[in-house]
C-alpha cells in the first residue's frame, strides 16, 4: 500500500477571495456542528449522536481530504480500540467499585459519616466534586474522577443532573496536570520545549481560574446570595488549591501540583469545619431538608471508606514513573503496529517543519493500566465488606458491564471520530484556520486546546495534537513559544466538561443514560465562558503583563 500525504486544504482552490484554510476549516466542522445539534438541540442519546458524527467524519475524510478508504476505516476502528481500553475499562471498574459499595450497604456508612462531617450539599459538592475528585484526577485522570465522584453525589442524594454537572465542571481545575503530570510532559515532548517551563507557564494561569472554581460550582448548584453563606469554606478551598498548586508547578514540576493540591485542601476544609459550620444547611429544592444522622463505630467508618482508600492509594502508585518502569510492568506492554495505518499517513508543512510519517501504535499493558488499579482495588475492598465478598463483587462487575452498553458504544464511537480526523488531516484544517489570526493569536490560542479536548475528550491527547502547531505559529508571530503550548493546555481543560467522552462517562456514572444532550446543554455556558477567561489571561500574558511569565 502506498502512504498517503495530509491535504490541509483541500478545498483551496474553491474558495476564491476567502483565507487560506477557511472554507476546508468550515466543513471539517461539520462533525462537531452535527454533535451540537444533536446533542444540544435535538437531545440526541449520546451513542446515537455519536454515531452520526462517526459516519460523517469517515465520508468527509474519504470523498473531501481524498483519505483511502482503508485508511480512514482503519484509523476509526483504532480509535475505537484506545476508548475500549483503557478509557472504558477505567469507567468500568470506577463504576463497578461504587456499584459494591451500595450493594454491599457501606456506601450507606459513607453517607452518614460525610453528613456528620457537613449534611450541606454545597460542602460535599466541594469535598467530594472538587478536592477529592482533583486527587483522583491527579493520580489517574482519563475520565476517572468523574466516574467516581459523580456516582458518590448520586449515592449521597443528589440529583443526577447536578451530580453529573458539578462533577464536570469541578474537573476544570485538576486536568493540566492530571495523571502525574502527563498533558504537560506530552506537551513538552510534543514541541520539544522544556517541560518545567511549560509548567510554571500553566501554573500561573490556571491558578486564576482555579480560586473561583468552588464558588463557581456552588453558584451552580444554589445561586449567588446561598453561594456567600458558605463563602469561608469556598475561599479555604480555592485558595489552598490555587497557591498550592501554583508552588508546586512553579518549584517542583508537573508531576504533583493535582495531588497536593487536593491533599492540602482537604486538610484546609476539617481543619475549617472544626471552628465554623454554615448558619443554614441547604439541601436542593423538595428534598427533604435534613436526615437522621445514624453514628458508626470508627472501624465501621475505616472499613466503609477502605475501597476508597484503598483506591486512591493503588491508583497514586500505578500512575509513579518508578512502577511504570518496573521490569515486570514494562514486560506486560503489547505493542502492535495499527494495520493498513502505522507509518501510512504522512504529516506535511506547515504541521511540521519536513514530512514525517504519523505512527499508529497501539499499547495494551492491562497490568499497568489505571483500570486495573481501580479493579484490584474493588477485589480487595470486597474482602473487606460483611456478607460480600469477591464471588459477589464479580457478579456484580458483569452487571456493571450491562448497565453501561450505551456508554461503551458512545465512547468507542467518539473516539473514532477523534481518530478519523487527526488521521485525515480535518483535525489539522481546523488548528490552522486559528493561526490565521496574526497578531490577535494568543486569543485564540486557548482555543485550540479547547477544540483539542472536545474532539478528543483528553489534554493529552489535545497538546500531542496542537502543541507542535502552537510553537511553530507563535515563532511565526513573534509570541513566546513556551506560553502558546502552555495556554493549549490551558485551554484545555475547560473544553473537558462538554467532551462528548466526559459526558458519556458521566452520565453513565449517574445512570442518565440517553440524557447526554441535557448535560451537555447544562455545561456548555459553563465551557464557554471558562475559555474565555482562560484566553484573556493568556492575551494580557503575551503583551501586557508579559513580566508574568517565568
Amino acid at each position: 500500500m502506498e502512504k498517503w500525504i495530509q491535504n490541509y486544504d483541500p478545498l483551496g482552490s474553491l474558495a476564491s477571495g476567502m483565507p487560506t484554510y477557511l472554507l476546508s476549516a468550515l466543513v471539517a466542522a461539520i462533525p462537531l456542528y452535527l454533535l451540537f445539534y444533536l446533542l444540544a438541540v435535538k437531545k440526541t442519546p449520546g451513542h446515537k449522536a455519536a454515531l452520526a458524527g462517526t459516519l460523517i467524519s469517515i465520508l468527509l475524510a474519504i470523498f473531501v481530504w481524498k483519505m483511502p478508504v482503508s485508511m480512514a476505516i482503519s484509523s476509526t476502528v483504532m480509535g475505537a480500540a484506545f476508548g475500549i481500553f483503557p478509557i472504558i475499562w477505567i469507567v468500568i471498574t470506577a463504576v463497578w467499585v461504587y456499584n459494591t459499595t451500595v450493594e454491599s450497604g457501606e456506601f450507606e456508612i459513607i453517607k452518614h459519616s460525610l453528613a456528620g462531617l457537613t449534611d450541606d450539599r454545597r460542602l460535599q459538592a466541594i469535598f467530594i466534586a472538587f478536592a477529592f475528585g482533583s486527587f483522583i484526577e491527579g493520580t489517574a485522570g482519563f475520565g476517572t474522577p468523574v466516574a467516581i465522584t459523580a456516582a458518590m453525589l448520586v449515592g449521597l442524594g443528589f440529583e443526577p443532573l447536578y451530580a453529573a454537572g458539578i462533577c464536570l465542571i469541578a474537573n476544570t481545575a485538576p486536568v493540566a496536570f492530571g495523571a502525574i503530570g502527563v498533558p504537560i510532559v506530552t506537551a513538552a515532548t510534543t514541541s520539544g520545549l522544556d517541560v518545567n517551563h511549560i509548567s510554571a507557564i500553566v501554573g500561573r494561569q490556571l491558578p486564576f481560574l482555579s480560586v473561583i472554581v468552588p464558588f463557581w460550582v456552588c453558584c451552580t448548584m444554589c445561586g449567588f446570595k446561598k453561594s456567600l453563606e458558605v463563602m469561608p469554606a469556598l475561599l479555604v478551598s480555592g485558595l489552598c488549591f490555587s497557591f498550592s498548586q501554583f508552588a508546586f508547578s512553579n518549584f517542583h514540576g508537573p508531576y504533583l501540583p493535582d495531588v497536593m493540591s487536593a491533599l492540602i485542601t482537604i486538610v484546609g476544609l476539617v481543619i475549617l469545619l472544626k471552628f465554623w459550620k454554615p448558619k443554614n444547611v441547604w439541601h436542593f429544592p423538595g428534598e427533604q431538608a435534613s436526615m437522621v444522622i445514624k453514628k458508626y463505630k470508627p472501624s465501621e467508618v475505616l472499613r466503609a471508606w477502605s475501597a476508597y482508600i484503598i483506591l486512591a492509594i493503588m491508583v497514586f502508585i500505578w500512575g509513579l514513573t518508578t512502577f511504570k518502569n518496573l521490569g515486570f510492568v514494562k514486560g506486560c506492554n503489547i505493542s502492535i503496529e495499527w494495520p493498513a495505518l502505522h507509518q501510512m499517513v504522512v504529516k506535511t508543512i506547515p504541521i511540521v517543519t519536513a514530512e514525517t510519517d504519523y505512527s499508529a501504535i497501539y499499547s495494551f499493558n492491562l497490568f499497568a493500566a489505571g483500570g486495573t488499579a481501580i479493579f484490584l482495588s474493588g477485589l480487595m475492598a470486597s474482602l473487606l465488606m460483611p456478607n460480600y465478598g469477591i464471588d459477589k463483587a464479580l457478579a456484580c462487575f458483569f452487571r456493571t458491564i450491562k448497565q453501561l452498553r450505551f456508554p461503551i458504544m458512545t465512547i468507542a464511537m467518539i473516539l473514532g471520530l477523534a481518530y478519523v480526523m487527526n488521521y485525515s488531516g480535518m483535525s489539522s484544517t481546523l488548528g490552522l484556520a486559528f493561526t490565521k489570526t496574526g497578531a490577535w493569536f494568543p486569543l485564540f490560542a486557548p482555543l485550540l486546546g479547547w477544540l483539542g479536548v472536545f474532539l478528543t475528550g483528553s489534554d493529552t491527547s489535545s497538546n500531542a495534537l496542537f502543541s507542535s502547531l502552537q510553537r511553530t505559529t507563535a515563532e511565526a508571530i513573534g509570541m513566546d513559544p513556551n506560553l502558546a503550548v502552555a495556554s493549549n493546555s490551558s485551554g484545555g481543560v475547560t473544553g473537558k466538561m462538554i467532551s462528548p467522552q466526559s459526558i458519556a462517562v458521566a452520565t453513565a456514572a449517574t445512570n442518565m443514560i440517553g440524557k447526554e444532550g441535557n448535560l451537555f446543554r447544562f455545561t456548555i455556558f459553563h465551557s464557554l465562558a471558562m475559555t474565555v477567561v482562560v484566553c484573556l489571561i493568556t492575551l494580557l500574558q503575551a503583551y501586557w503583563l508579559s513580566w508574568m511569565l517565568p
